[in-house]
């Protein structure tokens, strides 16, 4: 069985020289930050503007029918 001795005075930390070089860096950044840019075709632009237009309508058509639910289209 291991004790707290054992592992406080098993081994003792080894510091590296100073002159031996580090690990090397990553060829590539984590994560999407430097994604390969594609072109813009039609279909973005369609679905940009449906996420863009889309919601306004649904924006006017609810006041609308809270309008028209209201009485307020008797006017």
């Amino acid at each position: 069985m291991t004790t707290a001795e054992d592992i406080i005075e098993g081994e003792t930390a080894r510091l590296r020289p100073a002159g031996v070089p580090t690990l090397k860096p990553a060829q590539h950044p984590a994560g999407p930050f430097e994604a390969a840019a594609a072109k813009p075709s039609a279909r973005d632009a369609l679905v940009t503007g449906l996420l863009v237009i889309y919601p306004a309508f649904a924006a006017v058509a609810a006041i609308l029918a809270g309008l028209f639910l209201a009485g307020a289209g008797s006017v």
